[in-house]
């Protein structure tokens, strides 16, 4: 069962000492003065000043290195009341141009009275020697914008919202905020901000606010969209929607009508029909699919198409590189070469990196300019690994930039700054979802040549959408699929199995000469102690395999006593233990020592990183590094993520895990020498055949599957596709049918 959350406490004291903070996102180590008694606090508490009084909510922790430290959730700030507070407050630089000696003259002036006579009556400032009357009505109105804040962190901090998100409220609405928040709570739902609709629907009904104001369906619909989108899906079907939000906020259908077109009106959702039924989208997904369908239709219908026949060339490349393609891989190389879009797909041994590279080979002989790309950054490196080319992530052949007016990232390379580029090569796209995918095409101009390259039996993508399927089964591009299992592969157990499963056979598990092992179990505990002793010792000693960089354990579940989050829990013990020297960070339920391996679960374009010489910004969804040094004094973690170096903070550490174990989604579009894969009967959700066979493809050399083979079984045997609603191939046949396709 899991453990009852810690209770908070409060605490009040003086910030005495500012022993560190970042400036980026207000993560702040405080010395306090808690009567009398000195104190450590950490936390995101803002922008404090030394002198300021702090009513903080949280708890204790316990730092190996520097004892007990008070973990703040919340923090309250108090305007400081005697002199000698007051002193330090103003002289800590809080109000720029008021450094510590002015700050002397001003209480010796005023006293207690100081910040009264600043906020009310700042001309009396004029009165001391140095300061003029600009400057006094000057630091008068910085107070005041200073007590703004304060307000708004108050406020917000009594709902446990950090300092920092209200910082960037007063940044975005500075005097107005109060008065937006007080009017409409949900403000706090949208994309910049992110609190959490239950969050801002406590805060209104404290204000009062009735549960049929269209604010708040708005916010609900906006919510249930978007819980569905971190399920994949860009749109919900109408009805479907309304009966979910009704009962969730428990309104009528007509109040829900209403809220949900003027939502429409205002461009917040986007209502669209097809032949079958109508659906709702939030406006980014739909604007996305539209583009992706538009300029798709766009690249086929501006292509000039010819019937030229490429034998001649392949035949030389065959000749050149002593290599006999066959039929459907010669076919795909000239449906490559003669066309404006098109999808090179199959399952693993059936050539098509061999393809691939004939592909590359016969533009780059026309001297073209050739870009390579994946989805995240181990299958980029997969693919310069097989291709013998450079090849980036999608995020970092885009550039990702900061913009100030959105106060978010946005990629350098669109529409007005295209990629220079005549092909671009996309592989991995299965796992390529919507918003990314419009990113793409936004950067290429539309006679650049896109080839996409994947396998459609694999999963789909952590985001929303189903991308590749969608384009496919529009039929309006020209698509190969590779079929044939070369001679060489089949010796492979570990290819022929995965193909026996994606046709709905079950997998050959008792033959053990080959590269794919199956080792039966009797409960999860045995199948996590096996998993364990084959990671720490069984595979290092008879392969010599390293067990952080060439073995990786896959799991369909978190839960579970062989889910992810227990699996960790004991490899991290077994092959990186605690030791004298080994430096640790205990964050919320997980500790990060030197020397783990870890992975990134969020998409963070803020996070810098340092490879030699260069730098740039940006750790991704699925990266996965080693911690190499561990600062307790500071609560940073330096993390290696294949080269590129990573600092992270206590509050970034959330979008963290320990990665010895990883789910089998977590794993896509990656390869490793050897896999453990424990398989039990846990979850009928989690049993169906493409999240095996997914599983399966990820090993190059060994696979070993431990658990029961009634789950093997459940598995095959249960063909559910990852069904996800979306109206992209919709919109493609309405596109291409436009203007009279050629």
């Amino acid at each position: 069962m899991p453990s009852a959350p810690e209770e908070l406490i409060t605490i009040s004291g003086t910030a005495e000492e500012i022993i560190f903070r970042n400036s980026d996102n207000g993560y702040t180590v405080v010395l306090m003065d808690i009567d009398g008694s000195p104190e450590t606090a950490v936390g995101s508490l803002g922008d404090i000043v030394e002198g300021e009084s702090l009513i903080l909510r949280g708890s204790y922790i316990e730092s190996t290195k520097y004892g007990r430290q008070f973990k703040a959730v919340t923090c309250e700030r108090k305007l400081p009341s005697t002199a000698d507070e007051i002193r330090k407050y103003l002289g800590s630089g809080i109000i720029k141009g008021v450094g510590p000696s002015m700050a002397k003259k001003i209480v010796a002036a005023f006293g207690e009275h100081s910040l009264g006579i600043i906020e009310n009556d700042p001309g009396q400032l004029s009165s001391i020697k140095g300061i003029t009357m600009e400057k006094a009505l000057y630091i008068g109105s910085e107070f005041r914008n200073l007590c703004g804040v304060r307000t708004v962190i108050e406020f917000l901090g009594g709902y446990e919202i950090s300092p920092l998100t209200a910082s960037l409220l007063w940044k975005t609405h500075e005097g107005n905020s109060m008065g937006l928040v007080r009017e409409n709570p949900y403000l706090l739902c949208d994309s910049t901000f992110n609190v959490e609709f239950g969050t801002a629907d406590r805060i209104a009904y404290d204000l009062g606010l009735p549960m049929s104001d269209h604010n708040r369906i708005k916010a609900a619909v906006s919510y249930v969209l978007r819980r569905n989108a971190n399920a994949g899906h860009t749109c919900v079907p109408r009805a479907e929607l309304c009966g979910v939000v009704c009962p969730l906020i428990r309104i009528d259908e007509d109040d829900y009508e209403k809220a949900l077109f003027e939502g429409i009106n205002e461009g917040q959702f986007v209502l669209y029909e097809t032949s079958r039924r109508e659906y709702v989208y939030l406006s980014e997904y739909y604007s996305a699919e539209k583009y992706i369908s538009k300029k798709i239709s766009d690249m086929l219908k501006l292509a000039v198409h010819t019937d030229k026949d490429y034998t001649e060339e392949i035949n030389l490349i065959e000749w050149e590189q002593n290599i006999k393609y066959e039929g459907l891989q010669k076919a795909a190389i000239n449906a490559a070469l003669g066309n404006s879009v098109f999808i090179l797909t199959g399952g693993p041994g059936t050539g098509k990196t061999t393809a691939l590279n004939a592909i590359i080979r016969l533009f780059e002989n026309r001297k073209k300019k050739l870009v390579l790309a994946a989805p995240t950054g181990r299958a980029a490196k997969r693919m310069t690994d097989l291709t013998g080319r450079p090849a980036r992530t999608i995020h970092r052949l885009l550039e990702t930039e900061f913009n100030e007016q959105t106060n978010r990232h946005t990629f350098k390379h669109n529409e007005r700054n295209p990629l220079k580029a005549d092909i671009i090569i996309i592989d991995e796209m299965s796992m390529v979802d919507t918003l990314l995918f419009a990113s793409l095409l936004k950067a290429i101009k539309t006679d650049c040549k896109l080839i996409m390259v994947g396998d459609t039996n694999q999963l789909p993508s952590v985001g929303a959408g189903n991308v590749l399927r969608d384009l496919i089964a529009s039929r309006l591009i020209p698509t190969i699929e590779l079929k044939e299992i070369f001679r060489q592969a089949a010796e492979s157990l570990i290819i022929t199995n995965a193909h026996r499963i994606v046709s709905g056979e079950y997998p050959e598990l008792d033959e053990r000469k080959k590269d794919f092992f199956f080792m039966p179990t009797g409960s999860d505990e045995e199948t996590a102690e096996l998993v364990i002793s084959l990671a720490k010792t069984r595979l290092p000693n008879r392969y010599q395999y390293s067990p952080i960089d060439d073995i990786q354990v896959l799991s369909p579940t978190k839960m579970s006593p062989a889910g992810t989050k227990e699996l960790n829990r004991a490899l991290q013990l077994a092959l990186n233990p605690p030791a004298s020297g080994k430096k640790e960070l205990r964050v919320f339920d997980n500790v990060f020592r030197t020397g783990d391996k870890v992975m990134q679960i969020k998409n963070d374009y803020d996070i810098t990183w340092r490879r030699g010489p260069d730098s740039g910004t940006g750790i991704f969804n699925g990266d996965i590094g080693i911690i190499y040094e561990v600062d307790v004094k500071n609560s940073l973690l330096h993390i290696d993520f294949d080269g590129r170096k990573a600092v992270y903070t206590h509050d970034m550490m959330n979008k963290l895990e320990l990665a010895y174990a990883i789910t089998i989604h977590k794993s896509q579009g990656s390869e490793y020498k050897a896999v453990i894969m424990p398989l039990t009967l846990f979850s009928d959700q989690l049993l169906y055949r493409n999240l095996l066979y997914t599983g399966v493809t990820r090993a190059k050399e060994i696979l070993i599957v431990i658990g029961s083979r009634e789950a093997v079984k459940r598995m095959v045997d249960n063909n559910k596709k990852t069904n996800r609603f979306s109206c992209m191939k919709d919109m493609l046949e309405v596109f291409y049918s436009q203007d009279g396709a050629d």
